[in-house]
């Protein structure tokens, strides 16, 4: 008897958790009705692409398709890192990522804040949506508005300068001023949209941590440095690991339209330079292997950046 009892126990236990999560799926089905265009457009737009990776190891030719075309090996990776233009492509692009992740990152969270001080609600809406506008503009608008405002003839930054100075900058000529010009556009586009996740990891801060440091005489910057950053401190960490997944991708058609002949050498990045490769010279089994490079090393930084944030007592990304 106490035999059937321990066995109907064990086989209780054992049928509960697949009991649980049936209940759970019935109970939030909405939830993943929601979720399934999500599913489906990474299915058939980020995984079922990946079955073409193969012509990274193959001579590619568009009439033999992928089970006829030759095997190559590392042929095409052999000849990209022996290409002249290799460290170049290298350089820009990491230089471009760095000044993405030293100026732009934390340009968001800044706002963020900023926007969490003030006290008048429909203040503050009018500010985010302001800042918010920014993110549906195209890059060809946001390369012509800098075009009208930083050219040497009748551009209203160089009219000012001018003005003050005497002088004229050619800022759409000089490869010193790419960088910048990169940068900031990126910012003014891209910031609102980026305070979206941090207000709403700001919301779920307990006011009442607020009250109790006022009590104690606490001012704005020490709630700010003890209170507020902590609380979205799990979110900056995972946005960050996010970020560096997508490091060497600096972005092909805002760099595209600001490229010119005279800032090239500082300008050209790998993703510039699989589209000439790929699209204007057909050379798709090398163009494919550009990019499978990148996908390696934004894989190694994520799975490197999640490992030191489990180190550091973070949850991480998984």
């Amino acid at each position: 008897m106490n035999v059937e009892a321990g066995n109907d126990v064990l086989h209780e236990a054992a049928f509960k958790p697949k009991g649980r999560l049936l209940k759970d799926l019935i109970r939030d089905k909405w939830l993943y009705v929601m979720l399934l265009p999500g599913i489906v457009y990474f299915l058939i737009f980020k995984y079922a692409p990946m079955y073409g990776l193969v012509m990274a190891f193959q001579d590619f030719k568009p009439q033999l398709g992928f089970l006829e075309s030759p095997w190559v090996g590392f042929k095409h990776f052999e000849r990209l890192f022996n290409e002249p233009q290799f460290f170049m492509l290298l350089k820009n692009t990491l230089i471009l990522a760095v000044y993405n992740i030293v100026f732009f990152f934390p340009a968001p969270i800044i706002l963020a804040l900023m926007m969490n001080e003030v006290r008048r609600e429909g203040f503050k809406r009018v500010i985010q949506t302001l800042v918010y506008i920014p993110h549906f503009v195209s890059w060809v608008v946001v390369v012509g508005l800098c075009y009208i405002l930083f050219t040497t003839e009748n551009g209203i930054i160089n009219e000012l300068l001018y003005r003050i100075t005497g002088d004229k900058i050619a800022f759409l000529l000089e490869s010193s001023w790419f960088r910048p010009l990169i940068i900031g556009q990126q910012i003014w586009k891209e910031v609102g949209w980026g305070t979206i996740i941090f207000l709403a990891a700001l919301t779920g801060v307990d006011l009442q941590q607020y009250e109790a440091a006022r009590i104690d005489g606490a001012g704005r910057f020490r709630q700010l440095w003890h209170i507020t950053l902590p609380a979205i401190r799990s979110t900056i960490v995972i946005l960050l690991i996010l970020r560096l997944g997508t490091f060497l991708n600096t972005g092909f058609e805002q760099i595209f339209l600001m490229l010119t002949p005279t800032n090239r050498e500082v300008g050209e990045v790998f993703d510039t330079y699989v589209y000439v490769k790929g699209m204007t010279q057909g050379q798709y089994s090398y163009s494919a292997s550009v990019g499978l490079f990148k996908s390696a090393v934004a894989l190694v930084l994520v799975i490197g950046s999640n490992w030191l944030s489990k180190r550091f007592g973070e949850e991480g990304v998984y």
